[in-house]
């Protein structure tokens, strides 16, 4: 049997029985806020550290 091949026999129908209860809400896990990340470090050695990182073998 090759990669991604598969039996015919492997395949099953799933019964399955969830109630609505037993789901996560997509809305339980939602979060309001902002975040803000400072480095220190100005773009031009942002730039320049970027460039010896490039460099470098």
């Amino acid at each position: 049997m090759g990669f991604g091949s598969y039996d015919e026999s492997e395949r099953q129908d799933v019964d399955a029985d969830f109630d609505e209860e037993d789901g996560v809400q997509s809305s339980e896990n939602a979060h309001d806020g902002t975040i803000e990340f400072e480095n220190g470090a100005s773009s031009d050695e942002l730039l320049d550290r970027l460039k010896e990182i490039k460099d470098d073998p």
